[in-house]
C-alpha cells in the first residue's frame, strides 16, 4: 500500500534545497499518511525525503530532532534529520512540509513471519522506551489523544448518520454493529503514568537487518509523545501478532508471535515495566483492535483519511472495508484465545 499519489514527485526546488539528484527520487515504502521517497545526493549517498501530511504540524520535526539526538546519545540506531542548505529543518509547503532524513540500510516487513522477528521487535521497542525514559524535552507538537475508543466509536456513529446513501453503507453498517458489540465487552484499562512512546509501533515502522531477523531501529517518528504504555503495547501487538496483512480476510491473532514479542519486550524492560502496565497488555491489545476497526469502518463512508492501494481496490472505501473486516477477524481470534494470552503475560512478567 503506497502513500497517496506516490507518482507525484517533488518539485525541483525541493531537490535543490538539499543538493539531491532530481532523477534519483523514487517513491519508497508503504506509508498510509506521509509521501515518502528515496533520493540520492551528488555523492551517491542515499536519503529519505518525506512530505508530511498536513495533519502533522511542521514543528514535529523539532521533536524528532530532540528525540533522535537523545536516542543516538544512548547508543541506539535512529534516522536523523538533515538540515537544508539554508539551515532549516524543513521546507514549508501548502500541501505539507518537506524534510530529509538519513537512510537506514535494512528491510521493512509487511508482516511478522516468525517468532525471532517478534522477539526482536519486542526487544527493540523496549530499548526505545527505556532510552527515552529520562527525556526532558517539551514536545512542540502535542496531538490530541489518539487512542480514545469512545471518540472513535462516536465518529463511526456520526459517519453512519451522515452517509446513509453511500454505496457501501449496508456492509459498513453491518460491520459497525459488530464493532459496537465488541466495544461493550471491553474492560476499562487501568490508569497508568504516561511514558514517552513512539505512538505508532506497527511492524512497518521498524527496520530489520537485511539478511537476519534483527530489529535495528524505529521509523516514522511523527507520532512521538507521552501516553499510557499499555496503549502503545496494544498497538504494537495488534500489528505484530496478526498472521496476515491488515486487509487480508485470512487475518488472525498468533499466540506464538505474542509469546515471543512479550518475551522480547520483558527481557529488556525488566522491572522498568510496572505490574499494572504488564497486566493490561491483552486488554489494551483488544481495545486497540476495536478502536482501529471503528476508524477503518468510519472511513469506508468518509473516504477521507487512510491511504489506499488503487492497484488492488476499486476505491478508498473498498480498501477500508477490507481493513475493517480484517481487524475484526483478528479481534475475534484474540478473544477466543484470551486465557492463553493472559497466562503468557503472567509468565513473561512475573519475575518483575
Amino acid at each position: 500500500m503506497r502513500c497517496v499519489n506516490p507518482e507525484d514527485t517533488p518539485d525541483l526546488h525541493i531537490a535543490n534545497a538539499w543538493d539531491l539528484v532530481p532523477d534519483s527520487i523514487r517513491p519508497l515504502g508503504s506509508g498510509l499518511i506521509n509521501r515518502t521517497f528515496s533520493a540520492l545526493d551528488r555523492h551517491g549517498t542515499r536519503y529519505v525525503l518525506q512530505q508530511l501530511n498536513p495533519v502533522f504540524p511542521p514543528e514535529v520535526n523539532e521533536d524528532i530532532e530532540a528525540v533522535t539526538a537523545h536516542l543516538a546519545r544512548q547508543g541506539l540506531t535512529t534516522p536523523r534529520l538533515l538540515r537544508a542548505r539554508d539551515g532549516r529543518l524543513w521546507l514549508p509547503d501548502e500541501r505539507g512540509a518537506w524534510r530529509l532524513m538519513t537512510h537506514i540500510d535494512g528491510r521493512v516487513l509487511e508482516t511478522v513471519s516468525n517468532e525471532a522477528q517478534a522477539m526482536a521487535a519486542g526487544a527493540l521497542l523496549a530499548n526505545f522506551h527505556r532510552a527515552l525514559d529520562d527525556l526532558s524535552h517539551q514536545f512542540r507538537s502535542v496531538r490530541p489523544p489518539v487512542h480514545e475508543p469512545d471518540r472513535h466509536l462516536r465518529d463511526l456513529k456520526r459517519a453512519l448518520e451522515t452517509h446513509g446513501q453511500h454505496r457501501l453503507y449496508r456492509p459498513a453498517a453491518a460491520l459497525a454493529a459488530e464493532i459496537f458489540t465488541a466495544a461493550l465487552a471491553l474492560s476499562p484499562l487501568p490508569a497508568t503514568a504516561p511514558r514517552v512512546v513512539h505512538g505508532d509501533p506497527k511492524i512497518t515502522n521498524l527496520v530489520f537487518a537485511a539478511h537476519e531477523d534483527r530489529a535495528l531501529c524505529m521509523l516514522d517518528l511523527d507520532t512521538l509523545g507521552r501516553m499510557a504504555l499499555p496503549l502503545e503495547l496494544g498497538d504494537a501487538f495488534r500489528s505484530w501478532c496478526n498472521i496476515a496483512s491488515e486487509d487480508d480476510p485470512r487475518s488472525g491473532f498468533s499466540v506464538d508471535l505474542f509469546a515471543a514479542a512479550t518475551r522480547g519486550y520483558g527481557t529488556v524492560a525488566g522491572d522498568w515495566l510496572s505490574r499494572e502496565e504488564a497486566a493490561a497488555m491483552v486488554e489494551a491489545t483488544a481495545t486497540i483492535q476495536v478502536e482501529l476497526a471503528a476508524r477503518f469502518c468510519a472511513d469506508i463512508l468518509n473516504e477521507s483519511y487512510f491511504g489506499w492501494n488503487a492497484g488492488a481496490f476499486q476505491s478508498r472505501g473498498e480498501h477500508n472495508l477490507a481493513r475493517a473486516r480484517g481487524q475484526l477477524n483478528v479481534h475475534r481470534s484474540l478473544i477466543s484465545q484470551r486465557a492463553r494470552l493472559e497466562a503468557l503475560v503472567s509468565r513473561a512478567f512475573t519475575p518483575y
